[in-house]
């Protein structure tokens, strides 16, 4: 059994920091390093990656909040009127993919870009940015399971449960290998963010349905699914007709620095 540790609030005079959102934001930045990254490797322009970041990060954050208080805690919305504004107090992943996912389709076409030639890049990042930002679920705990004596289970105070956050964060990072294990090897290329999308749909699916039922505070419900659970539906459609329809996009030449660092074109 995994024991319940509970990582602390960082107190800074009138500041306090959470370790989620410490975790958050390291995964937010790692996902954004290994996207231009992996957009240079593949000779796409990394300068309009950087120019989506903050619009994807900041749609997300606010799609994100407003997923968890509609969807998943409307009872939060008696709190006070206010608490539509309050982007930093809840905040759902899947609310959060949502909001990147509009945020790339009004800036891609923007940018007279296409989607699909980064969606590669964007499977290598999100993947293990999105595992990290799971820990700091790990972190505070703040997804009980059902009670288990799974060995895998987490000491909870009155007794072991499963922890999802920790399962997500475990999954993610090992997709995250195959991924990029497949991109080594040249396989699925341009195929890459359908097959994520699929493994991890089904994958949530499944998770959900470990989520806690006896608590003061758990998810909403509806027909027994957890709103995430319809999400996957959308996301297995978009992960098969990806892989079935998807072609590889063209690989982009890169020019070579000749003698005195005049730039050469590539040979046709």
């Amino acid at each position: 059994m995994i024991p319940y540790l509970h990582v602390p609030s960082i107190h800074l005079g009138p500041l306090t920091i959470e370790p989620f959102g410490i975790f958050v934001a390291l995964g937010i930045l790692f996902a954004a390093r290994l996207l231009t990254r992996q957009a240079e490797r593949e000779g796409l322009d990394a300068n309009a990656l950087q120019d989506y970041a903050p619009w994807g990060v900041g749609v997300g954050v606010v799609v994100g909040h407003l997923f968890h208080l509609f969807a998943y805690h409307p009872e939060e919305l008696s709190k006070s009127p206010f608490q539509i504004l309050k982007v930093w107090d809840g905040l759902s992943s899947f609310g959060g993919l949502i909001g990147g996912i509009l945020a790339a389709v009004f800036f891609f076409r923007a940018r007279q870009l296409r989607f699909r030639d980064y969606a590669d890049a964007f499977a290598l990042a999100v993947a293990p940015g999105w595992a990290v930002a799971r820990l700091g679920c790990f972190a505070v705990h703040d997804h009980p399971g059902l009670r288990t004596d799974f060995f895998l289970a987490v000491n909870f105070p009155g007794g072991a449960r499963h922890d999802l956050g920790m399962y997500d964060a475990a999954f993610l990072f090992a997709v995250s290998g195959l991924l990029w294990a497949l991109n080594s090897s040249g396989k699925l290329r341009g195929k890459l963010l359908p097959l994520l999308s699929l493994l991890y749909a089904c994958a949530r699916f499944s998770f959900d349905f470990l989520r806690a039922t006896d608590l003061s505070y758990v998810d909403a419900r509806y027909f027994g699914l957890t709103p995430a659970q319809y999400g996957c539906f959308g996301l297995v459609a978009f992960g098969l007709y990806g892989l079935a329809k998807w072609q590889a996009p063209a690989k982009k030449a890169t020019p070579s620095v000749g003698p005195g660092g005049t730039v050469q074109a590539p040979a046709r």
